[in-house]
């Protein structure tokens, strides 16, 4: 064949390839935005804070839109109104999830209530979350234990004080916050704060973060998954296999503790004295096709990773902010102070501090924790605003930016609390405006146990201390820059240095 009739083919099969993607994302009435490159897509247009990028998009294309990531088909959601539709109006048709490769580790996808398709087995498992995992009635009767390992953190930081060590106040609040969901579930302690002791069950906690955090090719391109191409899918599984065999042996020791003592009476503990594990494995005795064994270790598995790093973030980014707003940090404290006297916060007492919970709010506001929640994937073709969302699409919602439109937020980059404080704006799932935990069927069940947690951590160390930073830096010096990963992250970890209030070692809890 002569070379000019072989570039004439070339060209001709360009121009209709060409064509037929182009027209058809045009005629196929799919929400407006970017034109996507030959096989990458848009994935240039997404850079290393993809929030941010697809915030200023969205300002051109409008707050539904669509793009083309990889060979994915993505909606991308940026407005409370159109959210509302999404994962109200029309929950059941988006209540299934774009699951990434990392989310196949060990077979995680199969068994993990954060993956699984709303279905018989999803029911029985968010049911089993809701009745025993995290009852009502369980957080109520377990609100000890929160104080006792909060009153652990205080401990450990004003042991600081005397040398005026700068603490990091992110690590610290990831050893409390395992240390509580660990005792909630299994009655023992799996982290510390000492770095010299064993760390191993933080530090897988950490590397799966790390792995889950970074941008997967295979995600984009699924004919690549097969070869792994960055090796994401072996790391994610080696660690996820140790983790999950923590869970293993904790739940044969509990097997064989219960074993032993069942002849004696005096052994067996009343429901008040149980933990999750041993409500989980009652479940399991009268009847495995309830829970088996391995729903269970799955179901650790999505607990520690959606209440670790999440809530850990809030608290840093909060705390950022209030040593950045000393006038703000004072007004907080000043409320602490005057409604609790002498006594220290207890979870009953989170109604009655209502700055501390607008603080929070505007926390959740700037720094969402998941800027776009968990992705959902449509199970069937929906009518949105005019526009066509096909089977089998991406939904993103970006509730980072929705969190700084002007048309919703004065001043929406300025660290704000009392904006919420004649309000009634919350993030129960009910105001889309906020909504951090997510809405619809596919919230965060974790949300009654997480909101106990971040007002009693940082109430506690807005209490019980005054807070500076070291010598060397001033308050408009803090480095605010985000970290995109699974949750976002502090770039630069927070360091501060701890004043203790006078007295402090007769405030105990």
């Amino acid at each position: 064949m002569e070379y000019p009739t072989l570039f004439l083919l070339i060209s001709r099969l360009l121009t209709f390839i060409y064509v037929t993607t182009i027209s058809g994302r045009r005629n196929s009435r799919l929400p407006p935005g970017p034109y996507p490159y030959p096989i990458i897509g848009n994935l240039l247009s997404i850079g290393d804070k993809p929030h941010i990028s697809l915030a200023k998009l969205s300002k051109r294309y409008g707050p539904l839109m669509s793009l083309k990531l990889g060979t994915k088909t993505t909606i991308v959601v940026s407005s409370p109104d159109i959210a509302k539709q999404f994962f109200h109006t029309h929950d059941l048709s988006f209540s299934s999830r774009s699951i990434p490769d990392c989310g196949r580790v060990e077979d995680h996808d199969i068994y993990s209530m954060v993956w699984l398709t709303v279905g018989d087995q999803w029911r029985k498992l968010r049911k089993i979350t809701r009745e025993h995992l995290l009852s009502v009635h369980l957080i109520d009767s377990s609100k000890d234990l929160r104080q006792e390992k909060v009153q652990e953190l205080l401990d450990h930081v004003n042991h600081c004080c005397s040398s005026k060590k700068a603490v990091n106040i992110g690590a610290v609040v990831f050893t409390t916050t395992i240390n509580i969901l660990s005792n909630y579930m299994f009655s023992i302690d799996l982290a510390q704060y000492d770095s010299v002791s064993s760390q191993e069950f933080k530090n897988l906690i950490c590397r799966v973060f790390e792995i889950a955090g970074k941008p997967n090719v295979a995600d984009f391109f699924p004919i690549l998954k097969p070869f792994d191409p960055q090796g994401l899918f072996r790391k994610g599984n080696f660690y996820g296999k140790k983790l999950l065999a923590i869970f293993d042996r904790l739940i044969d020791q509990r097997l064989q503790t219960r074993s032993s003592s069942s002849s004696s009476k005096d052994n067996v503990k009343s429901l008040a004295n149980k933990d999750v594990l041993d409500l989980l494995l009652d479940l399991n005795q009268k009847s495995e096709s309830e829970i088996s064994q391995n729903d269970m270790r799955h179901l650790f598995f999505d607990l520690f990773a959606g209440g670790t790093d999440t809530t850990t973030g809030t608290i840093e980014w909060a705390m950022a902010e209030l040593i950045r707003n000393k006038e703000k940090l004072q007004k907080a404290r000043s409320e602490v102070t005057k409604i609790m006297d002498n006594k220290n916060i207890q979870e009953t007492d989170i109604s009655r501090l209502p700055y501390l919970q607008a603080i929070i709010k505007e926390t959740l506001r700037l720094h969402p924790p998941g800027p776009f929640l968990i992705p959902h994937f449509s199970i069937q073709e929906v009518e949105v605003q005019g526009f066509i969302v096909p089977k089998n699409t991406e939904i993103i919602c970006n509730v980072w930016a929705m969190g700084q439109g002007p048309k919703l937020w004065s001043d929406p980059q300025v660290f704000l609390p009392e904006r919420f404080m004649d309000v009634k704006i919350d993030y129960k799932g009910q105001d889309y405006e906020l909504i951090p935990f997510g809405a619809g069927r596919r919230m965060c069940p974790g949300l009654n146990m997480a909101h106990r947690m971040l007002h009693m951590i940082l109430g506690s160390l807005i209490q019980k201390f005054n807070w500076k930073l070291e010598e060397s830096m001033r308050e408009q010096d803090i480095d605010m820059d985000e970290k995109f990963g699974l949750t976002l992250q502090r770039k630069v970890p927070l360091m501060a240095i701890p004043i203790s209030s006078p007295n402090f070692s007769d405030r105990k809890l």
